[in-house]
Parts: C-alpha cells; structure tokens; sequence
C-alpha cells in the first residue's frame, strides 16, 4: 500500500516529536504526549503545552511557516488553527533533528500583525513566514548535535 502525502507527513512529525520528548527529558524536561485524537483536539500535543513542528526546509529557505488557519480541503472554510488555535499551546518547538527554536506563543502572536497572512501553495493553510534571522533575536535555540 502506498502511502499518502499527508500520512508520511504526518509519519514524520511525530517521529520528530517523539525525538525532541527524548532530547527535553535528558534536559530534565520531561514531556507527555497524548495519542488519541480527542485528547489533541481537546487539550492539546501534550500535558506541558509544547508544540513540536519538524521544519526541513529552514535551513534552506531561512524561514519559518507559522500557520495561523487551515482547512482539509480548497473546498472547505478556513478555521483557526496553528497559533490561533485556541488550546493549552504555551511553546511552539520548531527545528530539524540539529536543533530547535522554543518559540513562544503568546510573542507568535504578537508579531503576526507585522507580517503579511499568505495563502500556502496547495491553499489548505494560511499563515506568515518568520525569517530565522528574526527567529535568532526573538527565541531560543536549543542545539541538539553538541
């Protein structure tokens, strides 16, 4: 069976997840992920309200998606989700599997009137781009490969 886009996407990123919940417990930082959907969708990611987001392409582009609305399909109405999502998020943790930025919620917020709202290219999610140049001024860096 062949797998689609959205679950090897999906695959991936709690793959990511599960590496960081192991990298923040070495650091004392112990993390409690929920499993089921309701519990995501009802409470958050996990007990601590960190948000993990694997972002492979930053140090490419050097930017970051920070995702403000969504919908499952061109077809469907935007709703809030990502940083306007209304849950227990605290910290969204965003990086690849060299390091991550523990970037807070409440200042994504904050600066999204600075930033123009876009439309992604398959039209499913809407959000803003964060230079990691800014990522670097405004939140913390935490370097896995020491």
């Amino acid at each position: 069976m062949v797998m689609s886009y959205y679950q090897a996407q999906l695959n991936e990123g709690l793959e990511f997840q599960d590496f960081c919940s192991v990298q923040f417990a070495k650091i004392g930082i112990p993390i409690t992920n929920f499993s089921s959907k309701k519990y995501q969708l009802e409470k958050g990611e996990n007990m601590q309200g960190y948000e993990f987001k694997f972002d492979k392409k930053f140090r490419k582009t050097g930017n970051f998606w920070i995702e403000t609305e969504e919908r499952s399909n061109i077809n469907k109405e935007y709703i809030k989700s990502g940083i306007n999502r209304n849950d227990n998020t605290i910290f969204y943790v965003i990086g690849d599997y060299s390091g991550v930025y523990l970037m807070q919620k409440k200042v994504l917020i904050f600066i999204q009137g600075h930033y123009k709202i876009i439309e992604n290219n398959v039209k499913t999610s809407r959000g803003y781009l964060l230079s990691v140049t800014k990522a670097d001024i405004y939140f913390n860096y935490f370097n896995f490969k020491q």
